[in-house]
């Protein structure tokens, strides 16, 4: 999977949880959690929904390392099947 793809699928399951949150603002190497203001809760959502759409799940001692979403992409094209 393209990192294009990944990033996309990432934007999407982002706003799926957080339908306000307008991605074309997000910036790739800022804190995405003080971007996008969610709860605990919401990331939790964030990582289930990065499951789904991508197959990759993120061990909560990976999740708390991956904080922008360039570190959340390279994570899951290191670890992407196709």
């Amino acid at each position: 999977m393209k990192a294009t793809q990944i990033r996309q699928l990432l934007l999407n399951a982002l706003t799926e949880i957080a339908p306000e949150i307008d991605a074309r603002k997000i910036d790739a190497d800022k804190l995405l959690r003080d971007q996008v203001d969610l709860d605990s809760a919401d990331w939790l959502n964030f990582l289930i929904e990065i499951k789904l759409k991508l197959g990759i799940e993120i061990p909560d001692a990976q999740a708390s390392k991956l904080a922008t979403l360039e570190q959340l992409e390279a994570y899951c094209a290191s670890h992407s099947r196709g």
